[in-house]
This record gives C-alpha cells, sequence and structure tokens, in this order.
C-alpha cells in the first residue's frame, strides 16, 4: 500500500513531463523551424552551387601555374651593386631577377614597397616594368596574345571580387576584353599566379558571398555581430532538426496516416519521413558551420607577419653576383649583422626545391640555412604576436617571452605541398614546418622566400579544421573521388533544403 502512495505520484508527474513535451515540442520545431527557414534557404541553395561552379562547371584555362622563365648566368651582365648605383638606388628591401619579352631584369623593391625593373645587361630602368610584367604573366595564364587588355590595376587591399582566401598581396588584376570579360590576378613579387574570375565566376562569387557567409550585413553591423547573428540562426537549426528527430522520430505512430487528397496531410508526411533521414547531415552542417564562423572571431592577421628590413645600399655595392646556374628564384635575406644571397633550385621533374644562404662577404654556405632562418622568423613573429604590435628590433622582440621561447622543437622539414593540416587554402610553397612541443602542439609554417609567416595552426584550429573538412565539406568521402565526394555533399544539402521547403508548404497550407 505504501509502495503504491510512493510510485503514483512520481509516474503522475513523469506523465506531466511527457505530456508537457508532447504537447509543446511541436510548437518549439515549427517555431525554430519558421525563424530558421530564410537563413536555412540561403545556406542550401548558395551551398549547393559551390560544386557546380567551382568544379563541374568551372571555366577552365590554357596554364593555372606560371613558371617563370629562367635567368641564365650569361643574362646578367651587371652586378646588383652596379646597377642600384648606376639607378641612384640608396637602399631599398630585397631583389629577384625576373625573365619575359626576351630581356632579363633586376626586379628590385624600394622601402616604398613599389618594384622597379633594370634591365641586367644595361642597367635602364623599365618605364612601368611591374605592370608590363603583370600584363606578360597574365596573357600567358590565358595563352592569349591578342585579346584587348581593359585595365590593370594594383591591388593593396582584398575586395569582394578578391577575396582574403587568396592570401596574396599585393596583387595584378588584370582585365581583357574579351567573351569571358576575363579578370586575372598575379603576383609580380614573386611570379605567382593567384586567381582568375570570368563573368560566371564574378556572379558566384557575389552569390556565395552574399547568401552564404552573409556579406550583405557587412554594410550595416561590424563583423563580431554578423558572426553572432549567423551563430544564433545555425544554433536554430540544430534545436529545430533535434526537435524534428524527437516528433518524427520518436513519436511517429501518434500522427494519423494522411488521407487520400489531403495534400497538407502528404506534404506533412514526405516533411516527416525525408526530415528523418536528414536530420543528422543537417546536424552536422549546421554544427560545423555555427563552429567555423565561429573562429571569424578572432581575425586571420597572418599578413601583417612578415620580416622586411631595409639594406643599404652600400653594404652590397662591392658584392659579386653569385653562380646563377640551376637558380629559379634568388633574394637577400639581413639577418642581424649578415647578409645573405637567398638561392632557390627547383627540380621540376621530382618537385624537389633546395633553398641555400651564402654570405655575401665571404662566399660561404650557411649550413642548413633554411631551418635555421625559418626558426629565427618563428621566434620573432611569436614576440610580435606578444607584443600584438608590428615588428621591431632584433633586440628587444629577443626579450619578449612567448609560448615557443623555451620549447624544444619536435619536428622541422620542408613542405613542398598541399596536405593534411597544410591544405591549399593557405596557398603559399614551399614553406618550413616548425613543429613547437607545447602544450597547444604550435606548428609554425615559415614561407622563407618571402620571410612570412603562412599560417599558425594549434590544437584548437585542428579540431574546428577536422570538423569543417569532415562535416561540412564531406573529405571523408575523397578516396571516391572528387566527383562522388562532391556529389554526396550536394544531395545531403539538397535533401535538407526539400525538407526546409516542405515545411514551409506545410505551414502556408494551414
Amino acid at each position: 500500500m505504501i509502495d503504491e502512495i510512493n510510485v503514483k505520484p512520481k509516474d503522475s508527474f513523469k506523465k506531466k513531463i511527457e505530456s508537457k513535451i508532447r504537447k509543446n515540442i511541436y510548437r518549439w520545431h515549427k517555431t525554430l523551424g519558421l525563424f530558421a527557414i530564410v537563413p536555412t534557404l540561403f545556406w542550401t541553395m548558395s551551398g549547393l552551387m559551390h560544386p557546380f561552379m567551382s568544379h563541374w562547371f568551372k571555366t577552365s584555362i590554357p596554364n593555372e601555374f606560371y613558371k617563370a622563365e629562367t635567368v641564365l648566368p650569361a643574362d646578367v651582365k651587371l652586378s646588383l651593386g652596379d646597377v642600384l648605383k648606376q639607378n641612384k638606388v640608396t637602399e631599398f628591401k630585397n631583389f629577384r631577377l625576373v625573365k619575359f619579352a626576351g630581356s632579363s631584369y633586376f626586379q628590385v623593391k624600394d622601402i616604398e614597397d613599389q618594384l622597379h625593373y633594370f634591365n641586367s645587361a644595361t642597367g635602364t630602368e623599365l618605364k612601368n616594368g611591374d605592370e608590363q610584367y603583370a600584363q606578360h604573366m597574365a596573357r600567358f595564364m590565358l595563352g592569349d596574345q591578342k585579346s584587348k587588355i581593359i585595365s590593370s590595376t594594383r591591388l593593396t587591399e582584398f575586395t569582394d571580387q578578391y577575396k582574403y582566401v587568396n592570401r596574396f598581396l599585393p596583387v595584378w588584376k588584370v582585365s581583357f576584353d574579351d567573351d569571358r570579360k576575363m579578370d586575372v590576378y598575379v603576383e609580380t613579387g614573386q611570379s605567382r599566379f593567384a586567381t582568375f574570375n570570368d563573368s560566371g565566376r564574378k556572379a558566384f562569387i557575389w552569390i556565395f558571398g552574399t547568401f552564404h557567409n552573409w556579406g550583405f550585413m557587412d554594410l550595416i553591423v561590424n563583423n563580431t555581430l554578423r558572426i553572432t547573428i549567423m551563430v544564433l540562426f545555425l544554433s536554430l537549426i540544430v534545436f529545430s532538426a533535434v526537435a524534428g528527430v524527437v516528433i518524427y522520430g520518436l513519436m511517429w505512430k501518434k500522427f494519423k496516416p494522411a488521407r487520400p487528397g489531403n495534400q497538407r496531410g502528404l506534404l506533412r508526411k514526405y516533411h516527416r519521413s525525408i526530415g528523418i533521414w536528414t536530420s543528422i547531415v543537417t546536424f552536422t552542417f549546421a554544427f560545423s558551420g555555427a563552429y567555423h564562423v565561429l573562429q571569424k572571431l578572432d581575425p586571420d592577421e597572418r599578413l601583417k607577419y612578415v620580416y622586411d628590413p631595409v639594406i643599404k645600399t652600400e653594404s652590397v655595392a662591392q658584392a659579386s653576383m653569385i653562380d646563377l646556374t640551376g637558380v629559379s628564384n634568388i633574394g637577400l635575406i639581413k639577418w642581424g649583422e649578415n647578409i645573405f644571397w637567398q638561392t632557390v633550385k627547383k627540380d621540376w621533374e621530382t618537385d624537389e626545391t633546395v633553398v641555400d644562404y651564402t654570405n655575401i662577404k665571404d662566399g660561404k654556405k650557411l649550413e642548413d640555412g633554411n631551418i635555421r632562418f625559418a626558426k629565427y622568423l618563428s621566434r620573432k613573429f611569436a614576440a610580435q604576436e606578444e607584443r600584438n604590435a608590428a615588428s621591431c628590433c632584433d633586440l628587444m622582440e629577443a626579450q619578449i617571452s612567448s609560448p615557443i621561447s623555451d620549447a624544444g622543437i619536435e619536428k622541422a622539414s620542408m613542405v613542398t605541398s598541399f596536405a593534411g593540416e597544410y591544405g591549399f587554402v593557405n596557398k603559399r610553397l614551399p614553406v618550413v614546418k616548425l613543429a613547437y612541443d607545447t602544450p597547444e602542439h604550435t606548428t609554425y609554417y615559415i614561407e622563407t622566400t618571402t620571410s612570412r609567416l603562412s599560417t599558425k595552426v594549434e590544437d584548437h584550429n585542428r579540431r574546428e579544421g577536422l570538423s569543417f573538412a569532415f562535416l561540412h565539406k564531406y573529405n571523408a568521402f575523397d578516396f571516391l573521388g572528387k566527383n562522388a565526394r562532391d556529389g554526396i555533399m550536394t544531395f545531403a544539402a539538397a535533401c535538407v533544403l526539400l525538407v526546409s521547403i516542405l515545411g514551409l508548404l506545410v505551414f502556408l497550407k494551414r
């Protein structure tokens, strides 16, 4: 008797809770779904376009990689010092050798980051040399020597059409008057192709930026508020999906079968049945999207980490040009009180790359120079990050404690291809990988040929990267091939879109 008295109130309370949940969960699902319907349509429809525009119907160009012409030793008649003195250049930041249109040039970067081109045989400056080189590169990429060039614009900031994801700055935008209205972006400072946009791709970039990344909000709110609103709606989608699973998965038998001819009942039936099967992908898309966009609250400032000291012409005036045999790129590195020739030799057959450092005074090679210089840059960038300011003098930064100050290096190696955590999104190659023994397993990827930080990766970046790669971009299906992977991802997104539209139609039929 006592047991019955003890059990009944407990059972009664449990039933009341279950009854309340059953009574309200459909309302919650409907309300959350209605709030999230427009963002869901934005994200799924723009997401569906991505594989079509970036892969299946992508415009092709004859060359998607710029292979710079090799400057031969016989092409260089003058030394760097002679050329600089002849043109009254007293200080500069760096130089390279480039060859185009049948002539070779010293490409000199001045203290204002402008590039000048001096003929390597005569020392005379080529007027508008950087623009001419950009146009030469752009024509090479398109294999087009005839179409009229409408304009050539040097970009020092990212734009709506040239997004931050392209990484390189400054670049030249070369616009052609052809049937595709082609814009080609090239980085003359390292002779690199950045990207291209034809009329179709320009439209896609606008659609994706506006409706997938919600670029339209940049006009009315700041970045933090835009991200907060996006995460809020993504959370609504997650909760709506969970509520839908509870209703249509666990309470399926509570619903009456749709009567023949009852259009609303049929719509609800299909919304339920398809919704259950797509609830997992809806959850993974929304969860990984929210996780990804939250990282944007911490701005990606990798481009500010660059070591670009000024070099006095008098310090290189007496230096003889190094042997250029087999050299594909050359520059100068000012490291403490020393200045080195930095030469790159690349085997195009094996993709093997060797970067050497030779002291301009005594001609001695620096043993393991590329790794050592990368370590120097990583410590410098870590100290700069700790100060949250621009790079300053070596002495000050050497005294600044950072997370890698006392950490050992677990691995130091040259990276010449995109793979794993160092994906194509980083753009720069070759780089030196430095994996430090820190609690967050901090890894720096340094592009020594430009003295830049390519990226820094820690455990929290790896977790988010895996989430986005496997839950949002479906990289788990890479083994099936890119077409199959994109097909599966497109089908999943299309099902989410279909379920959303069916749910909206059910509501409208009321």
